[in-house]
């Protein structure tokens, strides 16, 4: 009997006797559920993350008839057998469970997993209120994972249905023009110089702004080449004052920005500001949100005693630090860490991401469509 011949998904029950066999040994059962229709390098990545929470990965498959309320009469790609003969060829995956609702609540109730894996475009606060209440139920553990930018079923079908450039014809992809603001040392905007420079990003800074007049991140601007600008804030500690947002919306469409880049910056921006570059302003922030908002996220880490935090690059919107997560990546704290130590880990990491996620966006922008989630 060849192996599309034997080939058979785990039942619900095959899947809960497993989390019990875990449980006896002190083993945890990570679960994670999604459409994963064309399979592609997103879906990878995140089921290895999900994989490295625990033990063993079961994924809850939406069949054929789940997939189409959700998506659509065209939809899915490939039946659900096939979907499930991919996942279970890949090393990160244990098993794979079909279900037939719209959501994995009854699945949940099942299996009633150690772990729950989900992509970086949820919070806690955003799951799917059965589903988060079977969880609740079970006593899982929720974990939102890295979002990778630019990788998606939808994506990969809008680029194969989009026509081609006529014969002898170069399509063209004009560089991402950048607004980088920061109030630091200016480390995350030589980071995005150096990926510049070296090929990876394809994009020009086309002004650096800062609420310090003698900021480093200004003179590394300058240094550069690049217009750099100081922008009076106002008198207030941590905002930008109303005619400073008005100024500023003036200095980023004089420059003709695409995005907007917060690195390092530390002023609250207000509606004048949101209203231009809506969409289209992103920020890198030290910590794995949505834990650990604000301005001292490396500190809080420390004190609440977690064993790993991390960097995120997220879209920003008026709530602090809560818009749309684009990527994420870990940083575990080690023993005799301090703010200092373990701030130098992050940027490090800071450094790798920010330019990726900008990469992503550029090829986005080329394709004109917007960053979606890895999960289905």
């Amino acid at each position: 009997m060849n192996w599309v011949d034997s080939f058979a998904p785990l039942t619900a029950e095959q899947a809960r006797i497993m989390r019990e066999d875990f449980q006896s040994q002190g083993k945890k059962l990570v679960f994670t559920n999604g459409c994963f229709d064309l399979l592609h390098a997103g879906h990878v990545r995140y089921l290895q993350q999900a994989r490295e929470l625990g033990d063993a990965l079961i994924v809850g498959l939406n069949s054929d008839e789940s997939v189409r309320k959700l998506k659509g009469p065209t939809r899915p790609v490939n039946s659900e057998l096939d979907r499930a003969e991919v996942l279970s060829a890949l090393r990160a995956v244990d098993g794979v469970v079909i279900f037939h609702d719209k959501r994995a609540t009854g699945l949940i109730d099942a299996i009633q997993p150690h772990v729950y894996a989900k992509g970086g475009d949820y919070t806690p606060e955003s799951l799917d209120p059965d589903e988060l209440a079977a969880l609740q139920r079970a006593g899982t553990q929720i974990q939102i994972l890295s979002l990778v930018p630019g990788r998606s079923t939808t994506s990969i079908l809008q680029r194969v249905q989009s026509p081609l450039p006529s014969a002898g014809v170069l399509e063209e992809k004009k560089p991402l023009l950048l607004a980088v603001l920061g109030s630091g040392k200016g480390s995350n905007l030589r980071a995005i110089l150096s990926a510049i420079d070296s090929g990876v990003l394809s994009a020009q800074v086309v002004v650096a702004i800062s609420d310090l007049p003698d900021s480093p991140f200004l003179q590394t601007a300058r240094a550069a080449g690049v217009p750099a600008h100081y922008l009076h804030p106002g008198d207030h500690p941590r905002k930008f004052d109303l005619k400073a947002q008005y100024e500023l919306v003036e200095m980023l469409r004089k420059a003709g920005a695409d995005l907007v880049v917060l690195a390092g910056f530390m002023r609250i921006l207000k509606s004048p500001v949101f209203e231009a570059f809506e969409g289209r302003i992103v920020n890198i922030h030290p910590s794995l949100l949505p834990s650990h908002k604000g301005a001292t996220a490396v500190r809080d880490a420390l004190v609440a005693g977690d064993e790993q935090t991390g960097c995120t690059v997220h879209l920003v919107t008026p709530e602090i630090d809560s818009g749309r997560i684009l990527a994420q990546a870990h940083v575990p704290i080690q023993p005799g860490d301090d703010e200092e130590s373990l701030h130098a880990r992050i940027q490090e990491q800071e450094h790798r991401l920010l330019p990726q996620v900008l990469a992503h966006w550029h090829q986005l922008q080329a394709h004109q469509i917007g960053v979606v989630s890895t999960s289905c």
